[in-house]
């Protein structure tokens, strides 16, 4: 464990220890590479009974990265159970799907009904991607008003140096709450815990009828970034500071039938647009046309040419 504990982050280190220290109780003063495949097969159904197959396969994945630490660290030859056919099989991790993408106009209804730090915390979670303890463990200290930047003081990279990009109105705003408020430079800006956030988003989102959780509004705000022509290594590396552009690919939301069909619209309006003017031009190429201010193709006067 000291090894896990000098190279990463408390959040990563829990669940490894739980796992670990389960089996260790258990096969404690067993010759590590022989422990039959069968018995690591009966651990790892205690301890995930349960839990979702998701949770199953991290917490399979633990057992696997102990055997092959000790398998690297002391050359020792012998075959890891956790990667065998049956634990292998059982504890895969699921398909993912790439979730639905929440309506731009309804994640902005939820934003302008909440009020005060709860407007703060969404807007943060909404328009710039961040963490929910991201926004959670957030100081004064960590805001650089002059370039509108947060500096992210334990990010869950490991990384030292990230950080998020504020519009300069937002960054006004979150200055004049720290100000109006009377927040000290090392105090939480938002001191409350995950639990009162979870529900305060939750309960938001149902006033509108949708099911929301806080890790909806970063995707949201990265999709929305995508969706609107921000290059994918951006979205990725400067909003959600993924370290693999392939989590990012996973990571953005299915388009909705709403959002589907408002594409389509605007994309063969423009068409069409574009393709009737072509057409016009064509056949009467001695005559002058005028768009009227709505710019629309139905309201295209076709004037007669001065000599005719």
């Amino acid at each position: 464990m000291s090894y896990l504990e000098a190279r990463s982050r408390p959040n990563t280190i829990r669940p490894f220890s739980y796992t670990l220290s389960r089996f260790l109780d258990l096969f404690s003063g067993t010759d590590i590479t022989a422990v039959p495949e069968a018995d690591v097969a009966i651990f790892l159904e205690v301890v995930t009974d349960g839990l979702t197959q998701s949770t199953k396969s991290n917490r399979t994945g633990h057992l696997s990265a102990f055997f092959n630490f000790v398998k690297d660290t002391f050359n020792i030859d012998f075959t890891n159970p956790c990667s065998k056919g049956l634990i292998k099989k059982l504890y895969k991790q699921p398909r993912h799907t790439s979730p639905e993408l929440l309506d731009k106009e309804i994640v902005d209804e939820i934003i302008y009904r909440a009020q005060g730090h709860e407007r703060m915390m969404l807007e943060l979670m909404a328009r710039t991607a961040m963490r929910v303890c991201e926004v959670m463990s957030m100081r004064p200290r960590d805001l650089n008003i002059d370039v509108s930047t947060i500096a992210i003081e334990q990010p869950k990279s490991g990384r030292y140096g990230e950080v998020v990009y504020l519009p300069q109105r937002m960054m006004r705003r979150m200055d004049d709450y720290i100000r109006e408020h009377g927040i000290g430079a090392n105090d939480r800006i938002f001191p409350i815990s995950y639990t009162t956030v979870y529900r305060m988003v939750k309960r938001l989102g149902g006033d509108v009828g949708v099911k929301l959780r806080p890790h909806d509004l970063r995707r949201h705000a990265a999709t929305q970034a995508s969706r609107s022509g921000v290059p994918l290594e951006m979205v990725s590396k400067v909003i959600l500071r993924h370290a693999d552009i392939a989590t990012t690919q996973r990571y953005l939301g299915k388009i909705s039938v709403a959002e589907a069909s408002r594409m389509i619209e605007s994309w063969l309006g423009k068409w069409l647009e574009s393709t009737i003017l072509h057409a016009v031009v064509e056949k009467w190429s001695n005559f002058h046309f005028c768009p009227v201010l709505n710019n629309s193709v139905s309201k295209y006067y076709i004037l007669r040419a001065t000599n005719s």
